[in-house]
């Protein structure tokens, strides 16, 4: 089953907060997307208040998140991203429900089953 862990961050009002989160939060799903058994970790903000950003980090199992609190990388995030927060991280901690096998499964277009990946989201609009 993968592990999911959704953090919500609330940046302070001043522009240079918002984008001191925003490159860090860039930075840090760069550096931990290539940590063992993470199957994706992404970064998203807000569409109408641009204080409001999103951490999705899925993991192939629960345990999968000790290589990711092992990575150097983990003892500088907090320090630096905490002072640039108006209130404190909204952390949860999910399993993501098996669809493969019922008629619920995961509603994909056709043309979006094999790579689903943000990366290659826009492909085909140049």
């Amino acid at each position: 089953m993968v592990y999911t862990i959704v953090v919500h961050l609330y940046a302070k009002e001043d522009q240079e907060s918002i984008e001191k989160l925003k490159a860090k939060l860039i930075e840090a799903s760069q550096v931990y997307s290539k940590d063992r058994e993470t199957l994706s970790w992404f970064v998203m903000q807000d569409v109408s208040d641009k204080r409001k950003f999103t951490i999705v980090e899925r993991y192939l199992k629960e345990s999968s998140q000790k290589y990711h609190l092992e990575n150097p990388y983990w003892k500088t995030f907090d320090p630096y991203v905490l002072p640039l927060l108006d209130k404190p991280m909204d952390l949860r901690r999910l399993e993501e429900l098996d669809t493969s096998g019922s008629a619920a499964g995961a509603h994909y277009h056709d043309e979006a089953r094999g790579d689903t990946t943000v990366a290659s989201m826009y492909n085909d609009t140049v």
